[in-house]
Parts: structure tokens; sequence; C-alpha cells
């Protein structure tokens, strides 16, 4: 028997004050909660200690996977989806309560579908899907400027950091495919968008939840991915580095306290070596045959929707996509027409695909901006004039999923300057898409500073009318 493994040793009975409390607050704590579970103490699963094993929902859903097309730039709803045929006859006109001149769209409108839904000229190809779709016109937020509300759009939170709709999504239902992150964030260009990281973020949320944010400007897989990959040693090595960290983080854990920016870091290099194998074949879109790549077009944003569709295929519970790019103050007839047709046929061969494969039903399609614009020409656009921001009424519609396609729901005045019947704000969004997916919102909450947080805050209501 060797004596000095039997003997005190100084950490085990000095500790600092913040170590007392810790260990006599878990303490008392845990004789409670053993009182709470009786038998089933011990029962825990492999999968109950996995924080993205996949989950059922509480609640009946049919949605089971989410693809948001963000329409960051804040699209012109009077041009797009809300058509206002008293613009014409006000065009060049003041409107009555309004600053400035009214500007007639310079777009035609179509009703399409057995729905009769009316559509821009812009959208030729997601006009055949609208009986897919629920078209709410009502949309609203607080604030009108780009930062602000993308994030909101993003967190439902304009001031205090929150996790994201996605960080939410796969904290409820863990994620089908543990071999990838559950939550992707797919983007185009050298800079982030407005708000930053702050979109996908996970906040207090552990790190384990928080979105993997991938640029796509490269054809090529290992330029997508190469953050993902430590070219000086080899796999193995790299899972006895994990391996060491995580043991250290324990020990860390154990004699002070869990640090949520550590968790998230050491989450990150996790989800970095299990994507080399895994995630090499989801981005790698040129497997696809050449039908389906000319289908979805050629485009930056056609590449992006076949990714996303191929990640959601392989049990990626949440993908967003940026479709940037909407914001004309000036020369809309032109630039809004062109953007229109960057994402008209990859979204129409999204809805399409999607539908062949028996996908559809199970995921849920989302296309919006942060706001909307004015009805008046913008001062600043000059003879080539365009629209400003516009908080208090815009469009977003869903598709698949659980929604109930060839509805309109909702109304704006008439010029669409702001919602007056059946207003949705971000929130109610929020609060409805978690429906679709199986929650109440105001039961899907975190503690966190004491407080029971949830991605609707205080607000929210369920728009009903939209979920078959």
């Amino acid at each position: 028997m060797n004596l000095n493994e039997h003997r005190a040793r100084p950490e085990d009975v000095i500790f600092t004050r913040r170590q007392f409390l810790h260990r006599f607050g878990m303490g008392m704590g845990g004789l409670g909660l053993a009182t709470l579970l009786g038998e089933n103490l011990f029962a825990s699963t492999a999968d109950s200690l996995n924080p993205m094993a996949p989950k059922l929902p509480p609640l009946p859903a049919k949605a089971k996977n989410i693809i948001h097309i963000f329409a960051q730039g804040a699209p012109s709803q009077v041009d797009t989806w809300d058509n206002k045929p008293a613009l014409a006859q006000y065009d060049g006109s003041a409107l009555p309560g309004m600053d400035g001149v009214a500007m007639a769209s310079p777009f035609k409108f179509q009703k399409y579908g057995q729905s009769g839904m009316e559509v821009s000229e812009v959208f030729p190809n997601l006009a055949k899907h609208v009986d897919e779709m629920a078209l709410i016109r009502s949309m609203w937020t607080d604030i009108p400027a780009h930062e602000v509300a993308t994030v909101m759009m993003n967190t439902g939170s304009l001031r205090m950091a929150m996790p994201s709709l996605g960080s939410w999504t796969i904290y409820g239902l863990g994620s089908e495919n543990q071999n990838m992150p559950g939550f992707i964030s797919l983007r185009t260009g050298g800079g982030l968008p407005p708000g930053g990281t702050s979109n996908w973020q996970s906040a207090f949320l552990p790190g384990v939840y928080q979105g993997t944010s991938v640029n796509t400007d490269s054809d090529s897989v290992e330029d997508m991915l190469q953050n993902i990959r430590n070219p000086y040693i080899s796999l193995k090595e790299q899972r006895r580095q994990l391996d060491l960290v995580q043991q250290l983080n324990q020990m860390q854990a154990q004699k002070l306290q869990q640090d949520a920016q550590l968790e998230a870091r050491i989450a990150a290099f996790e989800t970095a070596f299990r994507m080399q194998t895994a995630a090499s074949d989801a981005f790698d879109f040129q497997k696809e045959p050449e039908s389906i790549r000319q289908m979805y077009g050629y485009s930056p944003q056609g590449k992006q929707l076949l990714i996303a569709r191929r990640l959601v295929e392989r049990g990626v519970r949440f993908v967003q996509v940026w479709a940037t790019g909407w914001d004309h103050h000036q020369d809309l007839a032109v630039k809004l027409r062109d953007r229109a047709t960057d994402i008209d046929q990859p979204a129409a061969a999204l809805l399409t695909d999607l539908k062949q494969r028996g996908l559809l039903e199970n995921t849920l399609v989302i296309w919006g901006g942060e706001f909307g614009r004015k009805p008046v020409k913008d001062s600043q656009g000059g003879d080539a004039p365009g629209r400003d921001h516009q908080n208090s009424g815009f469009c977003t519609w869903m598709a698949g999923g659980g929604v109930k396609g060839g509805t309109v729901y909702g109304k704006t005045d008439d010029f669409g300057s702001k919602a007056i019947e059946n207003k949705v704000h971000v929130h109610d969004l929020h609060a409805t898409i978690l429906a679709l997916m199986g929650f109440d919102h105001t039961k899907l909450t975190y503690r966190y500073n004491g407080r029971d947080f949830r991605l609707t805050d205080v607000y929210g209501n369920v728009v009903k009318d939209i979920i078959a």
C-alpha cells in the first residue's frame, strides 16, 4: 500500500471562496434533485449526455429542417410580393399623410396558381410555386436600420446578445448528423454581413449550438472548408490533441467553473475535426448530375441553394443562406430586377428539388429580409430613384414543413406603407417557426443569470392561419 495515496492533499482542504460556494450550492441542489428523480437518477443514456443527439419535439410537427433564405438589405415589398395599383394613380404626386412623392412600381404583377396570388414579374419561376407558399404581407419590425434589424430578425433581440433562431432550433431538436454542425450559415463575399457573427451566435447557450459560417465563394471544397483542416499533423494526432484539451477543460471546470467562451472554442474544434471527412462530401456540389446543377443555375446563389439541399438531405437541422444585395436607394428598376433574377431560378429549383425528393413536406423554407421599403421615391435617388427604409410593413413567405400553401395573410394600406390587418411582428414570425418545428415558444427556454430566456422574450403569437 502506498501511504502517499491516502494522505490528505492541500487542494482537498483549501478552497477559494468561489469554490466553496459552488460546491456547497451544488451539493444542496443535488440532494433536492435526487429526491425528485428517484429511481431514474442513474437512468442516463449515451444519447442524453450528447447535447446534439436528435430529439423529438414536444408537440406534433411536420417540419424537421429549416432552410432560411435571408434577403438581407430589405427588399421592396411593393415591387415583389405586395401589389399596390394605387401607387400608379399617385405616381409623381404627394401621398396623403406622407412625405415625398409616390413611386409606382416599374414591374407588372400577375395572378398565379389556383390561389390567384399576385406576384411581380421579377419572380417568374417562384411564381409557379405560390400554391406551396404562405405569404405574409403584414410583417413589421422595430427599427429600420440594417444592422439592428438584421440581428433582430436572426435573434429576436435589439440590444442584448441573444442566441440565434438556428441555435434555438438545434438546442431544442439536436441534429440527425453527428459529424456535421447542426446549424450552418452559407455566405459569399470577404466581409461579414451587418451585425457580423451575432447573426449565428449561440450567446449564453452552450457553444455546441453556435452556427458554423462557411464562405462559398470558391468552387473548391478544400477552399470552402480550409479552416477545418490542420495541414501540419495527421487526424490521429489531432484526435489526441483534442482529447487532451477536453481533459484539461474538465479539470478547469472541476477546480474553478465552466467558461462559456472556452466551451464554445473547444466545441468548434471538435466540429471541425469531425467535418474533415463528412463535410467534404456534403459541400461537393459538383457531384450532382449536370441536370440538377443546370436546374439551380451556375450562379453563386444557385451553388449555395444546391449545397443547402445537400446539407438538409444529410441531416443538418438548420441551414441559412445569405442572399444579400437588396438595399436599393437608387436605380431600383434595374438593380432590384438583377437581384431578383439571381435568386428566382435557384429558389424555385430548391422547392422543386425538395418536392421531388420527398423532402419539402419536412423542410421549412423561409424567404424574407429585415424590413421593407417606402412607397415614395428616395430623395437621394435622382433621375434613377429607389426607395428608403421602412419598418412598418413588408413581406415574408414560407413553404413546405407544415405550411398552408396558397395562403395570403395580412394586409398593408393602399400604398404599402404600413401593416393594417393581422400584423405580424418578428417575434410572431419566430413563434410560428418554432410551432412548425413542434415547440411552444413560451416553453423552449434556457436559464441564464437567474432568468428563463427564450427566443421571443416575453412576446410572440403563433400565426395559426398559415399552419396546415
